[in-house]
């Protein structure tokens, strides 16, 4: 059987969490990315191999690239988009040059991902990220003013976002348009509402459909060369799998995976399968994704949430949550075997503890939080392989 490569997520040299602390979890591989370099420029073979060294010394090995950027040009279809799709292309065969097979990126609109509160109390303390729909709401119409957001909304829904706000601070208020507008992965500056409005304006006449097409477009462009020279494209899904701040969103359900797939049917043309994302959608069957698209995973995000009702969802704990994250991996040990690959995977987010409170580190990231996930997750598999040989 193959055992998945465990890894973890490292900031680069900026990271509190240095690559000592990680390396003492036990992992052989870091995943990174070359977060200096602004967005659409070109990722240099001396600037990955400075990085690749960095990481060697430490007694690691640089197997994920998190993430490739793609700049909202690209996503647009408008600007200097086809210079930035040549500069997509010139860093693939750099990173190829270089021996990183892996590079996951995302095609969401403005921000990577969101969350309503990054320190909800966990009755143990500990503190977690938490999606709350009321508390975005009332965000969205009521501290950004988005124009026209009132139409995305049920009048029920507006109502009770604004007995949700009613109920808060002005410090509450203020740490929520914060949470919310926290700004890019690797960064530690927030969106300003005049920057997060402009950039919204720029996106008024883009719906799910030109999204796609555009995404599809890009894809059509690089994956080719990433196929020729070994490289496979691991695209996340859209956290949260649903449209926030009137956004198109396009990689939320399977039937969007299976769009993209079949629009560019080559196999460097992947997913990064973050069950998190995935299972933040009740609708989406996570266990069929694996079934469906198996071969098309190229690299793993394992982490739990729990669905406390229509409106809120939080993380959990690795193994206990509303995915069945039990079955999940042993399917993953399933596809790998008959894929004979290893499959690279970093436990995906993590509790604050109280040992690490107070230290600055990015949400979700602290360092115990994800050496409990990775234990859980290295215990769960190892169980599962002796399962599976011993029938």
């Amino acid at each position: 059987m193959k055992k998945m490569q465990q890894t973890m997520r490292w900031y680069g040299p900026n990271d509190t969490i240095s690559l000592e602390d990680i390396r003492q979890c036990g992992v052989s591989g870091i995943v990174t990315a070359l977060h200096q370099i602004p967005v659409g420029e070109i990722w240099t073979v001396k600037d990955i191999k400075e990085r690749q060294q960095i990481i060697k010394d430490a007694g690691m090995e640089w197997v994920v690239i998190e993430s490739l950027p793609v700049h909202e040009d690209i996503k647009r279809a408008s600007g200097n988009y086809k210079e930035f799709i040549e500069n997509y292309k010139i860093s693939i065969k750099n990173i190829a040059e270089c021996g990183l097979k892996v590079i996951t990126y995302n095609f969401m609109p403005i921000l990577d991902w969101v969350r309503t509160n990054h320190a909800f109390e966990n009755p143990d303390s500990t503190k977690a990220l938490l999606y709350n729909k009321e508390a975005f709401i009332y965000f969205d119409v009521f501290l950004l003013k988005r124009p026209n957001a009132k139409n995305d909304f049920s009048e029920k829904e507006i109502a009770d976002s604004i007995e949700y706000g009613n109920k808060l601070s002005k410090s509450e208020k203020e740490l929520l348009f914060k949470n919310v507008l926290l700004g890019l992965p690797g960064s530690k500056i927030n969106f300003t509402p005049e920057k997060i409005l402009a950039l919204l304006e720029n996106y008024k006449d883009i719906d799910d459909s030109k999204l796609r097409e555009n995404l599809i477009h890009f894809l059509s462009e690089v994956a080719p060369i990433a196929e020729e020279l070994g490289v496979k494209l691991a695209i996340h899904p859209d956290d949260p799998p649903f449209s926030v701040l009137g956004l198109p969103r396009i990689l939320c359900t399977e039937e969007d995976i299976k769009k993209i797939f079949n629009a560019v049917p080559i196999n460097a043309n992947g997913l990064c399968y973050c069950t998190g994302s995935l299972g933040a959608n009740p609708a989406n069957d996570l266990e069929k994704i694996i079934d469906d698209w198996g071969d098309r995973i190229h690299f793993l995000h394992l982490r739990n949430v729990i669905r406390e009702n229509d409106s809120v969802f939080r993380e959990s704990e690795h193994l206990n949550g509303d995915n069945p994250m039990e079955s999940i991996v042993e399917k993953l040990i399933v596809l790998m075997k008959n894929r004979d690959i290893s499959l690279p995977m970093r436990p995906d987010h993590g509790f604050l503890h109280s040992l690490e409170e107070g230290k600055e580190q990015y949400p979700g990231y602290s360092l115990i939080g994800r050496l409990k996930g990775l234990a859980e997750l290295r215990g769960l598999e190892k169980g599962i392989i002796y399962k599976l040989n011993n029938i």
